[in-house]
């Protein structure tokens, strides 16, 4: 296998190396211009994976929890329109792992298992997306993404689907980089998905996650739960 085949591979399941630190990734994005669309006109993938997994989602997770993983894969697949073209090869693995990125949270994951719920998570992907019939590499790629989407940090690399995952899920809980996205395309995604006090379902999700595992990776993001609970952003649509 070539060199560049082996990395068009690696760009398809998400697998690029990218800077783990956010504000070098996003260095060179124009903060005038938000990524302004609806979901209508976002497509979301329609391969049989992708199918099944979202069934999966549905039937598994919350309300609350299923539609923030919805919201995730809009505002991420917004960012790859207008500010990373170049990741659209993997929207499939993106999609997959929004699915699946706060599976590890439910009710019998959480208490299952002494692992962080990332981890937890990622490893329950991992064995159900090989189950469904993902490719290992794509099925490794979610796996690795969903056990680091928590992992925010300056140094170091990430994967590309890891990566757009952070930026989306921490638009949605935090309202961080805020000028990613156009209120617009908010306005479009909740009405679809709505955050039905999200803010403080996720704020509880975390003191649990705290609570029964004090070790947990979560423990690595100082005063979470108040960052959400001061998600000034998404206020208007909670």
């Amino acid at each position: 296998m070539s060199d560049s085949t082996k990395n068009q591979e690696l760009a398809k399941d998400g697998w690029t190396a990218v800077p783990r630190a956010q504000s070098k990734i996003l260095a060179n994005v124009d903060k005038n211009k938000p990524a302004k669309i609806s979901v209508d006109n976002i497509k979301l993938p329609n391969s049989d994976i992708a199918r099944k997994t979202q069934a999966y989602a549905k039937k598994e997770l919350p309300e609350k929890t299923y539609n923030h993983s919805m919201r995730v894969y809009y505002y991420g697949a917004a960012i790859v329109k207008y500010h990373f073209p170049e990741f659209e090869s993997f929207l499939e693995t993106y999609f997959l792992t929004c699915m699946l990125h706060d599976i590890g949270t439910t009710e019998t994951n959480i208490n299952a298992t002494r692992l962080s719920f990332e981890f937890s998570g990622g490893f329950l992907a991992l064995n159900l997306l090989q189950q469904l019939g993902a490719s290992k590499s794509q099925a490794e790629s979610v796996c690795e993404a969903i056990i680091r989407h928590q992992d925010l940090g300056d140094s170091g690399n990430i994967t590309s689907v890891g990566q757009l995952v952070q930026l989306a899920t921490v638009f949605d809980n935090v309202g961080m980089n805020p000028t990613l996205i156009d209120k617009s395309t908010i306005d479009s995604v909740t009405e679809a998905y709505p955050r039905n006090k999200w803010t403080s379902c996720f704020a509880a999700t975390i003191r649990e996650e705290l609570a029964l595992k004090p070790w947990s990776h979560t423990t690595a993001i100082d005063g979470f739960a108040e960052m959400v609970e001061a998600n000034v952003l998404m206020e208007p649509w909670d």
